[in-house]
């Protein structure tokens, strides 16, 4: 491949990957006041100029701590968590202890 053709190359993968994946997060942004999957959407985007762009591979690096804190606040304050509530196994244990000896 000439140096041409191979510099034309590069230069075209850039501006399709910022059309692409620009127009996705535009969209995932857009999404967050308007109805739709934003929290997808918006990361996709990202996912896309991350392919190219090192600032977008920092922002999405951002993004996955912030959805992995959330998803860890979401399990510690959920009714399962075991610091809510005792387990089965724990109130299975009392039962059997606190139910009358023959």
């Amino acid at each position: 491949m000439s140096e041409f053709a191979h510099q034309t190359y590069v230069v075209a993968r850039k501006v399709v990957i910022a059309l692409v994946g620009g127009t996705v997060t535009l969209i995932g942004i857009a999404m967050i006041v308007l109805p739709g999957p934003a929290f997808i959407v918006l990361p996709a985007g990202l996912a896309i100029l991350a392919i190219e762009f090192a600032w977008a591979r920092r922002w999405l690096k951002k993004v996955k701590q912030m959805a992995q804190e959330a998803v860890d606040k979401m399990h510690h304050n959920s009714p399962q968590h075991p610091s809510n509530h005792a387990s089965p196994h724990s109130a299975i244990s009392t039962a059997i202890e606190s139910a009358p000896k023959k």
